[in-house]
């Protein structure tokens, strides 16, 4: 029979007041349901035990935050009114027995430094695995590094420098602003866009294989950048083109134009909607 503990770390550790090292740990203590912990069936193969705890770490950044949780994992990065960053990890194993699954636990580390956070583990075998999730909250105005190679990552009300990757995942993008290029090989592209127009130099936005998802909300200027090279192409609002339209993508301005909104697939639907 699986078995599954939903756990909480507490950090007694004082926020970190530059870029020294640190791997945040400590003692463990029970999150319910309902309080972003641990809930039966979001990972795992059910033929095997499996495990999962949720820890909490935070420090003070000293430049740009990049994420990074291995081989799988999900990451979730908001922007809050804060100067301090807060990192929730969600750490999952399974294994054959329950002993197993939380002895292997105990082997992965969430590795903070110099704002780079990581998942550390060792390697995974025939029927025993781990994944690291990350939810992180950082100041508004930060510039990001984030990559998965299967996982989601999602960023929103954030505006800085993002240079943003997934392999095998979907990438959203809600309420994001500054100098952003995001690429995701396999998976859906969702981009959200807020304002009037774009806080900073611009979006440049893809998906190889997926859909994209593009929503603008009404008044907006930009210079704005889409199409698909094979899949059908849906506006839920009459565009007007001024610059170049090739029957596969639209390159125009809209309203007074402005920084340029870049998203694009190459296979898959483009849907562009009115926020």
């Amino acid at each position: 029979m699986s078995y599954r503990s939903s756990m909480r770390v507490v950090v007694p550790v004082a926020l970190l007041a530059g870029c020294a090292a640190s791997v945040l740990m400590a003692q463990r203590a029970p999150r319910g349901e309902g309080q972003g912990g641990c809930r039966d069936g979001d990972w795992g193969d059910d033929s095997r035990a499996r495990y999962c705890e949720v820890r909490d770490a935070g420090f003070k950044p000293g430049g740009a935050v990049s994420v990074d949780p291995g081989v799988t994992g999900a990451i979730r990065i908001v922007g809050w009114d804060r100067d301090s960053v807060a990192v929730t990890s969600k750490v999952q194993t399974q294994a054959e027995t329950d002993a197993d699954a939380r002895a292997l636990a105990q082997q992965i580390r969430v590795v903070i430094s110099d704002g780079t956070i990581r998942a550390e583990g060792p390697a995974t075998r025939r029927r025993e695995s781990w994944i690291v999730s990350f939810e992180v909250s950082v100041p508004r105005r930060t510039d990001l590094n984030a990559q998965t190679v299967n996982g989601p990552i999602s960023v929103a009300g954030v505006t800085g420098k993002m240079d943003l990757t997934a392999v095998n995942g979907p990438l959203s993008l809600d309420a994001v602003g500054g100098d952003v290029h995001a690429r995701t090989t396999n998976g859906p592209l969702v981009v959200t866009l807020d304002g009037d127009t774009w806080d900073g130099r611009g979006l440049d936005s893809q998906t190889s294989n997926g859909p994209v998802e593009l929503t603008i909300p009404a008044h907006y200027s930009a210079h704005l950048e889409t199409g698909t090279v094979n899949g059908p192409m849906s506006f839920d609002f009459p565009i007007t083109v001024q610059g170049r339209f090739s029957g596969r993508s639209i390159e125009t301005d809209l309203g007074n134009g402005g920084p340029t909104v870049r998203a694009t697939t190459t296979n898959g639907p483009l849907t562009v909607r009115r926020r």
